[in-house]
């Protein structure tokens, strides 16, 4: 509870007024039917035009005017707490999934993650605002409605004894049945976020295999389960809505039954009946608002446990052992010292397995060897992506759990396999590596990844629109804007995880030729399966099955290493190997 409270709490005044609004209005409401009584026996008596008649009438539209002041400024307050409520909430899991590294995003998966940033908050949302408006309107008219049937007539208020525990009955039974549904249905939304968001994503490739069929078919039974939940969820509110007004019906015509002969015999004024019936009309109303605020806290309750297990969930890499929180990478020097790491830790085959190896400063190294063999696992070692099970990581000489996150991952630049840009315009994702950085420099940093002539191609140039995920520009553009990026960060390691894989040789070649002479401080590490992009490093790493298997020059692994010459048979003729 405390949880929720820290988002009520800066709107406090909001949260209080709102319901105070509806007091008002309530109090008007349970007022009117007696005023209204008075005017109906006045009239029945002959005496409506009377000054007592026309003051009482004053005084409903009084308190017309004061309800719906009430009713507005409820509306008002409520909407202004709940609307602030959702926003800082949504804030805080949007901060909280930011903080989350690899292994986290993997244990919820990314739509998952986005269903609860968005419709399981504006579940809870809505229940707030409903809470706001119904918690103390729904008991407070059902007390004050209660007594003043009570006043009126407390032979006929038997009826309640029989009518208010059906009602409660049936909404305890249909509460029960419809949580776990609601549950349901919010996993089915994961589902079809993420079938949309993998299909939206990918629609070239869906296009490219002609697999639209096949989408749509999948597609088709991802949203046909949402249905079905959605129907089963409902169906219990469908049941409620007629079950209800069964019951409401049944008691106002008990009332007729027997109040009618009262009437008759004299013993109570038409008037009082017609107001004894709109209390016992309000006071089952008020039971259905409960009924309906527990079958929405069913759904809310839900949504709220899977945003609180965002909210809980701690991070695996934090700053808790940062010894050294100031510092800051200075040269670029890497050591791994018997490093193993398992993505799923009870697995006895491990990723990497006991690897050990020193990278020097400013060094260039190769890293190469077969799909799934651990390489790029490896080197997301460094910026603390994943941390190690085993063994321990230095970056000049310090572990790098004794950096803060900050501060390592501003000293590592890391180009991905799956080459990402965001919406916006080519200067706006370049200035990711700095976003201080001057023209001259962005402009400097493009020249080097051999990006500038292709940029100053396009009409707008550096102020280009990028669509999402970078879809309007080629698959080697996209990396080389990726690589300048990542340049303009100026870090003292840079790492491309088979980035240049969409980039004819000729430019690679100019890339590589940049990286030895503008950044020939920075330790680069180069992931690749073109022997061509690694033959010139420094230092190059075959792996095999999470092991490195063979360390060296290019001639000198040729010479004694077989899984590297075989790599190197394959792809490069007999002059140039």
């Amino acid at each position: 509870m405390k949880r929720w409270i820290k988002y009520a709490k800066p709107y406090l005044p909001y949260f209080i007024l709102g319901p105070l609004c509806m007091i008002v209005e309530v109090i008007g409401e349970v007022i009117m039917p007696f005023l209204l009584a008075q005017v109906i026996n006045n009239a029945n008596a002959g005496t409506l035009t009377t000054g007592i008649s026309l003051k009482t009438m004053a005084l409903m539209i009084l308190t017309a005017l004061l309800m719906m002041a009430g009713g507005v400024g409820g509306a008002y307050f409520g909407s202004k707490a709940t609307v602030n409520f959702g926003a800082d909430l949504r804030a805080d899991v949007y901060r909280k999934i930011q903080t989350f590294s690899f292994v986290n995003i993997d244990k919820f998966s990314t739509s998952s993650l986005v269903t609860r940033s968005t419709n399981d908050i504006t579940q809870v949302q809505n229940f707030v605002n409903m809470m706001l408006r119904m918690m103390l309107r729904a008991p407070g008219m059902m007390i004050a409605a209660l007594i003043m049937a009570i006043r009126l007539r407390p032979s006929l208020s038997v009826v309640f004894a029989v009518s208010m525990p059906l009602v409660m009955i049936v909404a305890g039974f249909l509460i029960r049945k419809g949580f776990p549904r609601f549950k349901r249905m919010q996993e089915c939304v994961d589902g079809v976020n993420q079938r949309v968001r993998e299909n939206v994503t990918n629609v070239r490739l869906v296009k490219s295999f002609v697999r639209e069929d096949y989408e749509t078919e999948k597609f088709y039974e991802t949203n046909h389960n949402l249905k079905e939940a959605n129907i089963g969820a409902v169906r219990i509110m469908i049941l409620m809505q007629p079950g209800m007004t069964l019951l409401m019906q049944g008691t106002i015509l008990a009332l007729v039954l027997i109040g009618g002969p009262i009437v008759l015999r004299g013993e109570m004024q038409v008037g009082d009946l017609s107001a004894f019936i709109t209390y016992a009309s309000q006071i089952l109303v008020s039971l259905v608002m409960v009924t309906f605020m527990l079958m929405f806290s069913s759904r809310a309750i839900a949504s709220g446990k899977r945003i609180l297990e965002v909210l809980n969930e701690q991070s695996d890499l934090d700053d808790a052992q940062a010894a050294y929180p100031d510092l800051t990478v200075q040269e670029g020097s890497i050591e791994f010292k018997d490093v193993s790491f398992r993505y799923y830790k009870d697995n006895e085959e491990a990723i990497l397995d006991h690897i050990s190896l020193k990278i020097p400063a400013g060094a260039t190294v190769g890293i190469t060897g077969s799909t799934g063999c651990g390489k790029t696992t490896l080197v997301s070692m460094i910026p603390r992506l994943y941390d190690c099970d085993e063994g321990e990581v230095l970056v000049d000489g310090i572990n790098v759990k004794e950096y803060s996150l900050r501060n390592l991952r501003d000293g590592v630049s890391m180009v991905l396999q799956n080459n990402t840009l965001f919406s916006g315009t080519i200067a706006e994702n370049l200035r990711w590596g700095d976003e201080a950085a001057s023209d001259e420099d962005m402009q400097l940093m493009a020249e080097h990844a051999q990006a500038a002539r292709f940029i100053e191609s396009f009409p707008d140039g550096y102020d280009t629109m990028i669509e999402q995920g970078g879809t309007n520009v080629s698959g080697g553009q996209k990396q080389r804007l990726c690589i300048a990026r990542a340049l303009l960060k100026r870090p003292k390691i840079l790492i491309l995880d088979d980035s240049t894989s969409a980039v004819d040789t000729a430019t690679e070649a100019r890339i590589r030729e940049a990286f030895r002479t503008d950044l020939k401080d920075s330790t680069k590490i180069i992931i690749s399966q073109r022997i061509s992009s690694v033959r010139d490093a420094d230092m190059i790493l075959v792996m095999d099955e999470g092991r490195v298997t063979g360390i060296g020059t290019h001639d000198e692994l040729r010479r004694s290493n077989e899984a590297y010459r075989e790599i190197c048979d394959s792809q490069l003729d007999r002059k140039e190997a």
